[in-house]
């Protein structure tokens, strides 16, 4: 049976998706010396190649057969805000079918971290969440998920040290493609990252965070709570309308129960609706025990909601109440505040021309 590849939006093979062994494959079938597969799979993926004529020692017939028979996905900078405030700068990128996508790169004293998208908007629907506005276009392919990493690397000219797949998109919903992104981007003959330094955000697709599970891979798992119970997560959430708190307190149980890595529950606190004290002591029963941090983020508004965000004081008060009953938590310090900060902001402001 012939081998199935993944495919760019033109119908070629995705480059930039094949793992080392598929290259070598590929090579082989194009008559080729084996050893091209591993300067190829270095170009694309260490040295982060913007396109064929920065690869060298690639000969012109190779590059001219691989442009013909496969696709080479490099995204375009449409534009990058700045901020004043710290380092932190927001990209708008183009993909080859028109879409744009959106990522964020933040510098802290330990490094830089970069914030990707998994999908062209998002199917969730949570009402707080401006990538969700006009529902999902497509999921991403492993290889633009990797290109906003090397992109942005490209264009700052700093050295990535953690990824967090937390930004437009529902990663568990674009599971087979965030699984090879995974792998290509931790590949030991590749970019080479840390498992323990790429995180992975999910709303609670409880079936695929058990798939994760049994992936035994060592990267860090973060779910998107933001209610205390069944009711208020329903009208923030719609995923919460098929899996229960408790459905999905228990796949992160079994989460931790397999790879050992912490829990991250990032808890978006939302004036007079998510962040009373009664909030605060229903949360602190509900993650009693468990090996887990809280992420408080004062929510970012967005002008087609009502939402507000709980001011400093309040978002300290709720973290002090958590902490008397021993949950670790932290306050996300914000980055880029002055810039079009909330996942799916900068991107929908395109779309409508703004």
């Amino acid at each position: 049976m012939e081998k199935e590849y993944i495919l760019a939006t033109d119908n070629k093979i995705d480059l930039k998706s094949l793992d080392i062994d598929e290259l070598k494959e590929c090579i082989k079938g194009m008559n080729e010396p084996a050893f091209r597969a591993k300067q190829l799979f270095e170009w694309l993926h260490v040295k982060q190649a913007g396109g064929y004529d920065e690869m060298t020692n690639i000969p012109k017939s190779l590059k001219e057969k691989l442009a013909r028979d496969f696709s080479f996905t490099s995204l375009e900078v449409v534009e990058v805000q700045e901020s004043h405030i710290d380092e932190t700068k927001k990209f708008l990128f183009a993909l080859s079918d028109g879409n744009v996508i959106e990522s964020v790169f933040m510098k802290y004293r330990f490094g830089v971290s970069v914030c990707i998208s998994s999908q062209v908007g998002c199917r969730m629907g949570c009402k707080f969440c401006a990538s969700t506005l006009d529902g999902v276009v497509r999921n991403l392919l492993p290889s633009e998920m990797l290109d906003q990493i090397y992109s942005i690397a490209r264009y700052t000219g700093e050295k990535i040290g953690r990824v967090v797949v937390m930004g437009s998109g529902e990663p568990l919903d674009n599971y087979d493609n965030l699984l090879r992104f995974i792998k290509l981007l931790t590949d030991e003959n590749g970019m080479n990252l840390g498992q323990r330094n790429l995180t992975v955000s999910t709303c609670g697709i409880v079936p695929n965070i058990l798939r994760l599970a049994d992936e035994r891979l060592s990267i860090n798992l973060a779910l998107s709570l933001h209610a205390s119970n069944d009711q208020k997560r329903k009208e923030l959430m719609p995923i919460a309308n098929k899996y229960s708190i408790s459905e999905v307190l228990d796949a992160c149980k079994a989460y931790f129960e397999k790879t050992g890595r912490q829990l991250t529950f990032e808890y978006s606190l939302v004036a007079g609706v998510n962040d009373t004290e009664e909030d605060a002591r229903e949360l602190s029963a509900l993650l009693s025990g468990l090996n887990a941090v809280v992420n408080l983020i004062p929510v970012n508004p967005i002008k087609e909601r009502d939402f507000k965000p709980t001011d400093r004081s309040g978002a300290v008060a709720f973290k002090n109440k958590l902490e008397k009953s021993r949950i670790n938590v932290t306050i996300r310090r914000e980055m880029g505040r002055d810039i079009d900060g909330a996942c799916g902001q900068l991107r929908r402001r395109h779309l409508q021309g703004n």
